[in-house]
């Protein structure tokens, strides 16, 4: 299903992909993410994925003109895991509302693993 949004003038209609892609951007964006995670459901394995394939990391779920979406991610070693959710919550919600002018009822996240940043 996609995205619609009614303005006086016509119809906007978003792909669900689209938003897919703003979503996991906006997560990447966050301090203590060090990626988007898509799951190999074969053997179970997180990896990590790099910019470009973001939305991949994220499933959206549309019902109207609500939202509801869930993030797969790839956290660094030694940070908060709730401080980084919460920010991650709060700054995808805002921009996703921003964005697609559709309201955001829920934001999970959903942790895939821990990776050692490389201090170089």
């Amino acid at each position: 299903m996609k995205g619609k949004v009614s303005t006086s003038m016509g119809n906007i209609v978003i792909d669900r992909d689209v938003l897919a892609k703003y979503a996991g951007t906006a997560t990447m964006e966050c301090i203590g993410i060090v990626g988007m995670s898509s799951v190999n459901m074969k053997d179970g394995v997180a990896k990590l994925l790099k910019r470009e394939n973001a939305g991949r990391g994220v499933n959206i779920y549309i019902a109207g003109n609500r939202l509801r979406v869930e993030l797969h991610v790839i956290v660094a070693y030694g940070v908060s895991i709730r401080a980084v959710a919460q920010n991650v919550l709060e700054h995808v919600r805002y921009k996703l509302e921003e964005f697609a002018c559709m309201e955001v009822d829920s934001v999970n996240v959903v942790v895939e693993g821990v990776r050692i940043l490389d201090e170089d």
